[in-house]
């Protein structure tokens, strides 16, 4: 039996689960994903070097300018570098500030309450032009999964975490929920303009940027499409209202149809067992426990950190080895699993269906041995060719304990990890 209740109450594990089935991408990629859209973004310029910040600076030939940390966090103004260096955003005004605050953030660390002390690796800075703006708004569109439909989230109060304008002020923030087979209408890019909290003179260009977002949002597989602030800007003839800084999310499942944007992805922002794992065709994240997981099917690894945790145990990863697992990718997996240190003992959950019980078993040996694993495997095979796995297992002569039922089973890697 299912039990969600224990998993929905950890809701972060849950979510950095599910968050790594999208890919996301750096702002300036962002800022160029909306001007190709024609949507109003401030001029800028990415820089990999020190050298190319002061010439990004000098090519925008303005002093009123903002250097960003381009790393895969929310956060970045509040956070610090491994060095000690404070903020990941700072305003300049001279290509010689640019060089010299550059050379401070890139190829180092930047650490944000959403990173942890792990931080992220700065790959490049943004050079961007400072605006005045009169009014910030919020904007979001995403999938709501009770409706199964795209949802916009917008409040007149942006600039500021949306949670907290949640908290204080919930009558602040407004839901629309839109149709796929419709799209969104005029009138309902309109009342959203409208919403935003802007002057009479931009609610023409608000209603027109939020309905080129939502375009955005449905041709190119977008999970999420948020901007924060969307802004009023004071004195600027080609834009009135300006995405000032703006997070994307897209479907992994759309890699194939998305080329460019997939050409966008930065591995240096990813995990390096995530990344390796994924060339195998593995769906893996590390979480926090010390009992590492392998299973066939995304609703089977769930249910198995479910009841892992009823159990009084905690899981150390998610791992889905889905339905074209073989030797290879077994062993695979259990190397990624052992890439944690943390891991005191190993639950093999596979229900084989397409998955071979054989298949698995042999690469469960062949990994055992490979690696010299000295921790205890619990494994719980059900299905194909179930009788000739469990022979492997036993002529194999490694210690490894084998059930046919779920719950004994999780009981059992529970107590040997607590050993």
């Amino acid at each position: 039996m299912f039990r969600g209740t224990v998993l929905n109450k950890n809701l972060a594990q849950l979510a950095r689960v599910q968050g790594k089935r999208h890919l996301s991408i750096h702002e300036y990629r962002s800022a160029e994903l909306l001007r190709k859209y024609g949507v109003g973004t401030p001029r800028g310029l990415p820089a990999m070097t020190p050298e190319e910040a002061a010439k990004a600076a000098e090519q925008l030939g303005t002093d009123k300018l903002v250097i960003k940390a381009q790393a895969l966090t929310g956060g970045r103004g509040k956070g610090h570098f491994d060095t000690g260096f404070k903020s990941g955003v700072h305003m300049i005004s001279s290509p010689q500030e640019a060089s010299k605050l550059a050379k401070e953030m890139l190829q180092h660390k930047l650490i944000t309450k959403q990173t942890g002390e792990k931080g992220k690796l700065v790959s490049a800075v943004y050079i961007a032009e400072r605006v005045e703006t009169k009014h910030e708004a919020y904007l979001s569109i995403l999938m709501d999964r009770a409706t199964g439909k795209p949802m916009i989230i917008c409040s007149s109060e942006g600039g500021m975490n949306i949670e907290e304008v949640a908290e204080k002020n919930p009558d602040a923030i407004k839901k629309f929920s839109i149709t796929v087979s419709e799209g969104l209408k005029p009138e309902t890019a309109r009342e959203i303009a409208e919403s935003l909290g802007f002057s009479a003179d931009a609610i023409d260009d608000a209603q027109d940027a939020v309905s080129k977002l939502y375009k955005i949002f449905s041709e190119t597989d977008a999970t999420q499409v948020e901007i924060n602030p969307l802004s009023e800007i004071a004195n600027n003839k080609d834009h009135k209202v300006m995405c000032t800084d703006a997070k994307f999310g897209f479907d992994d499942n759309a890699f194939f149809k998305q080329e460019e944007i997939f050409s966008w992805r930065d591995l240096t922002q990813e995990d390096p067992d995530e990344v390796s794992a994924k060339k195998y065709e593995l769906n893996f994240v590390k979480l926090f426990g010390n009992i590492g997981c392998l299973v066939n099917g995304a609703g089977l690894a769930m249910a198995t950190m479910d009841v892992i945790k009823l159990n009084g145990g905690e899981p150390a990863n998610f791992l889905d080895c889905g339905g074209g697992a073989t030797p290879e990718t077994i062993k695979e997996g259990f190397r990624l699993i052992m890439s944690n240190d943390k891991v005191d003992a190993i639950f093999v959950n596979i229900f084989g269906g397409i998955v071979r019980c054989d298949f698995v078993a042999l690469g469960l040996v062949e990994a055992a041995k490979e690696l010299g694993l000295r921790i205890p495997i619990v494994a719980r095979l059900q299905g194909t060719n179930l009788d000739e796995g469990r022979q492997i297992i036993k002529d194999s002569g490694l210690k490894i304990y084998s059930f046919d039922e779920l719950d004994p089973a999780a009981k059992k890697v529970v107590e040997l990890a607590h050993h």
